[in-house]
């Protein structure tokens, strides 16, 4: 694995574990990202990677106005930041249905949009929406493989767009197309599986335009693996929707080698014990690194890459390494985390490095579930 110099010159006031955000990185990242989209304004980036509300005021001023959030907290951290287009991209069910109406008075004059696959929650959304007197934009979820949510057949896709474009109080604004589980490690096979989706979703779009009359005004299409593919489509309506890569991970550097996007946040942690002749103990417990990976992979460490991780507890990571000796306690280290977007929402707030100097730390804004709606 590739990685850049994470050179910090002083870094003996940074607690640990913490995160870093290296400024320099993150925004060649993102010029990386609109490189290969071909311009800012077809991107929808998701923002459960940072949660962050100084990332999205940088992602603005590159002219990325349309974004993605997974929670009510991203998206009121969203708008707070100024942006004006929003995407919800779930399922709104009990409490979240209020907090839409909620969500639509706080912010007027914000495009608010959901996801939605079920007709009774369509109902009960429709409602909810009549009785407030407002409305909001709907996505129909379709599901292109991953079995995770979403209408499957053309036939259901026709009936349920055509619900939401009746139901009062809804207004049927296109699909999202999800296919996180497209992980082929080379491109080619990647592009293949996520175009033999799509072009069923394509035949879809063009059936209920044709014989339903109705508008199908955007295609929210895949994440960071298969963005590259949508891409390459010579479609207005189709907004790429890339997450992970803004910040980058040990995963993706792993899995998408054509993927050029180094990490832009990474831990800083430090040895805390030498309790054997080749192991070191550091201070990277399961409460500041994301646990989903497989224990024994959940980072990467740029110094140490062949070090064995071979306990973690909640405040601890034993690593082996023949380089054991190398290091002594108060030592420090860099770590990539695996899966960085569980790992941001561990962090109440991160320091940031300019030229190798700690110019301040940002607040992970929408790291819980509720901000103020």
């Amino acid at each position: 694995m590739t990685t850049p110099d994470y050179h910090i010159d002083d870094t003996s006031k940074l607690l640990s574990p913490s995160m870093i955000v290296f400024r320099e990185q993150l925004e060649r990242n993102l010029d990386g990202i609109i490189e290969i989209a071909g311009s800012a304004d077809r991107l929808r980036p998701h923002c459960k990677t940072h949660k962050m509300a100084e990332v999205t005021k940088i992602e603005l001023a590159r002219g990325i106005t349309k974004h993605k959030a997974a929670t009510f907290a991203e998206a009121e951290m969203l708008a707070d930041a100024g942006v004006k287009d929003i995407l919800l991209a779930y399922s709104l069910v009990g409490p979240n249905l209020p907090r839409a109406v909620a969500f639509r008075q706080k912010y007027p004059d914000v495009t608010f949009i959901v996801t939605a696959d079920d007709f009774e929650n369509l109902k009960r959304l429709s409602e909810t929406m009549v009785d407030a007197g407002t409305d909001i934009n709907v996505l129909l979820d379709v599901d292109c493989g991953q079995h995770r949510t979403g209408v499957v057949s053309s036939e259901q896709a026709m009936e349920r767009y055509r619900q939401i474009d009746e139901l009062p109080g809804l207004i049927a604004a296109g699909f999202h197309v999800y296919d996180g589980h497209q992980h082929q490690v080379a491109y080619e096979d990647r592009k293949a599986a996520v175009r033999e989706e799509f072009e069923k979703v394509l035949a879809m779009r063009d059936e209920i335009e044709s014989r339903d009359g109705l508008k199908v005004p955007r295609l929210v299409c895949g994440g960071t693996g298969s963005f590259p593919v949508y891409a390459e489509y010579v479609d207005p309506t189709i907004e790429l929707s890339p997450g992970t890569i803004v910040f980058g991970d040990a995963s993706y550097t792993e899995n998408f080698p054509d993927l050029k996007f180094p990490a832009a946040a990474v831990l800083l942690t430090r040895v805390i014990s030498k309790p054997e002749g080749n192991r070191i103990t550091l201070d990277l417990g399961y409460k500041a690194v994301a646990s989903d990976p497989p224990a024994g992979k959940r980072a990467f460490f740029p110094e140490l890459p062949d070090a064995k991780q071979v306990l973690q507890n909640e405040e601890h990571l034993v690593l082996e390494t023949d380089r054991a000796d190398d290091y002594q306690v108060g030592d420090e280290l860099i770590a990539i985390p695996w899966h960085v977007c569980p790992t941001t929402a561990l962090h109440a707030w991160v320091y940031v490095v300019e030229n190798g100097n700690v110019t301040g730390e940002w607040e992970v804004t929408s790291r819980n579930r509720k901000i103020t709606i």
